[in-house]
């Protein structure tokens, strides 16, 4: 299925950028953990969805210990997984405080450039393919005779919820 695509108009007016059209892609729907776990055993896997479960939760939780002890994870040919913070300077060394200067702790992830699984935005674009929501709506209500009364925002993936540009 191709990336669907939102096209929205920058509407701040004090941006240099006011005015512009811009492409956002549009998710179907948000799979929850259980049902990737779900997805992951029916891909001819010998384990059930329980097992896939726990598995997913183990790794989860030995991530997270890992990135809080200082270290990067590499998840297989995906890509890496770091901690990154965002603080605020102070005018000397000394007068940093890791209290108050720290203001926020980011989970953050480099996808993978190798030859076997380049994830790198030049690559996605050129495996991707995407249709304009608005083209799916004017072709729906074509089909329908005009009369769409979905609500704005169909769902092409088959599975509940509208489509959201988050």
């Amino acid at each position: 299925m191709p990336i669907l695509v939102k096209v929205t108009q920058n509407k701040i007016k004090d941006s240099k950028s006011f005015g512009k059209w811009y492409g956002r892609v549009a998710s179907t729907k948000t799979m929850s953990y259980p049902e990737l776990c779900k997805h992951m055993s029916e891909h001819n896997s010998v384990y059930g969805e329980d097992v896939c479960l726990g598995v997913a939760n183990k790794l989860q939780n030995c991530m997270l210990e890992q990135l809080l002890e200082g270290k990067k994870v590499q998840f297989g040919e995906l890509g890496v997984f770091y901690l990154s913070m965002k603080s605020t300077g102070a005018d000397k060394e000394e007068d940093f405080n890791l209290g108050s200067n720290i203001n926020g702790l980011f989970l953050c992830f480099a996808p993978s450039r190798t030859d076997v699984n380049n994830l790198s935005s030049k690559m996605l674009k050129k495996k991707a393919s995407f249709i304009n929501i608005k083209d799916l709506t004017d072709t729906k209500q074509k089909a329908t005779g005009g009369n769409d009364n979905t609500g704005g925002g169909g769902n092409t993936s088959g599975g509940s919820g509208g489509i959201s540009t988050d």
